[in-house]
């Protein structure tokens, strides 16, 4: 990394390295302010993939309306170019440009000079060629694979068998089976090296049960803090001074869809409760069949 900047220019390093600001609260990391580091105006794809439903269609509101204003702006430089529009009617020849942008053509109102032609013709691909994306956004946009699945607010350490465990629960928000599914839980959390080297590390814990062949309902995820646990020997205290996270990793293939879907979820030292259990949901009819109730899924109680 320090070769690297060596070769920058001056303005360079100015503008790169007071960029990088890492928020923590409740041991989770937020990057801000990265600048020209990253930016999701420099991945547009990706933001327009990402962001909501709500902010895909307002983005694309506010691109349609400015490209019809652009076009609009032209067609009244060239002063009456259109006929049966008014001169110097900005309305008319933005309706204009949005019939000719949505390859409307109603007949009413049509070019009548040279640049007239030549500003329709330009808007023509411009509106062939934004369909075509549009319709690949929006395609991209609902064919992307989800998963819907529900994590517990907090995880606990509440003896199993004799023995602290970690424990958390998971579960399925859909009325379909996610086939195969694998979960991975990762602890990230500040060391220092034997050279006295600050270092971030990530551990993995292992699960009694990290796979299923079938998760349709729900997953109590339990980690069992033994000899070999790099939660052995900690305390809230040492969670906190440490800034550790808990990663969850979720995997499975979607039976609807067949496709590989994923879930994550983290959990901060704030989130995680010590000395507590999950209250029970699941019940038993007095005809002996038994259910499950969501209501209670993320409460706990003190261990007596």
């Amino acid at each position: 990394m320090k070769i690297r900047l060596k070769r920058l220019s001056r303005k360079q390093r100015k503008r790169l390295m007071p960029c990088i600001h890492i928020k923590v609260q409740n041991g989770h990391f937020e990057i801000v302010g990265l600048g020209a580091w990253y930016s999701y105006w420099r991945d547009p794809y990706h933001l327009l993939l990402t962001i909501p439903w709500s902010g895909f269609l307002g983005m694309i509101f506010i691109f349609y309306v400015a490209i019809n204003t652009v076009f609009a702006l032209a067609y009244l430089v060239g002063g009456d170019c259109i006929a049966n529009a008014e001169p110097g009617s900005f309305l008319d020849f933005f309706f204009f440009s949005v019939q000719t942008l949505a390859s409307i053509g109603y007949g009413a109102m049509y070019p009548k000079t040279i640049y007239a032609n030549t500003i329709v013709t330009i808007e023509a691909m411009v509106g062939l060629m934004g369909i075509a994306v549009m319709t690949g956004l929006a395609f991209a946009r609902f064919s992307r694979p989800t998963a819907r699945v529900m994590f517990s607010r907090v995880a606990v350490i509440t003896p199993h068998e004799g023995v602290p465990t970690l424990m958390f629960r998971t579960a399925n928000q859909r009325r379909n089976t996610i086939l195969e599914a694998q979960m991975r839980v990762y602890l990230m959390r500040d060391e220092v090296s034997a050279e006295g080297h600050f270092i971030r590390r990530f551990h993995e814990l292992k699960l009694l049960r990290n796979q299923t062949p079938g998760f349709a309902l729900t997953w109590l995820a339990m980690h069992v803090i033994d000899e070999s646990s790099p939660l052995y020997g900690v305390t809230p205290e040492l969670l906190i001074e440490t800034h550790t996270i808990l990663m969850v990793s979720l995997s499975g293939i979607d039976e609807t869809v067949a496709q590989v879907v994923n879930a994550r979820h983290s959990y901060g030292t704030h989130d995680i409760l010590w000395n507590n259990r999950f209250v029970d949901i699941i019940h038993h009819k007095p005809n002996g069949d038994r259910y499950i109730d969501y209501k209670d899924f993320h409460d706990v109680l003190p261990l007596d």
